[in-house]
């Protein structure tokens, strides 16, 4: 959903932040930035994560689970597909 327009609808961070899927924070500054002129442009990522090279095994694995899984179960399989950063990562 566009945030300006159920902002607009809505007339309430918090009530188009439930709508939108986000926090009521990110829609005040949508908000603010929108009627100070300012264009949206979303950021390109610049670095690389650690976890770019195993995107898939954690997607499957939070898939299969729901969501549910833990850090400290998924990293084995992590390490398996070639994950080479740290368990806090």
């Amino acid at each position: 959903m566009n945030i300006i327009d159920t902002y607009h609808k809505t007339g309430s961070y918090r009530a188009a932040a439930l709508l939108c899927g986000t926090s009521h924070k990110t829609v005040r500054r949508v908000v603010e930035r929108q009627a100070a002129g300012g264009p949206w442009v979303r950021r390109l990522r610049l670095l690389r994560r650690n976890t770019d090279a195993v995107v898939s095994v954690i997607a499957s694995r939070v898939k299969d689970t729901d969501g549910r899984i833990t850090a400290k179960r998924l990293l084995p399989a992590a390490r398996a597909a070639g994950y080479e950063g740290s368990a806090r990562t």
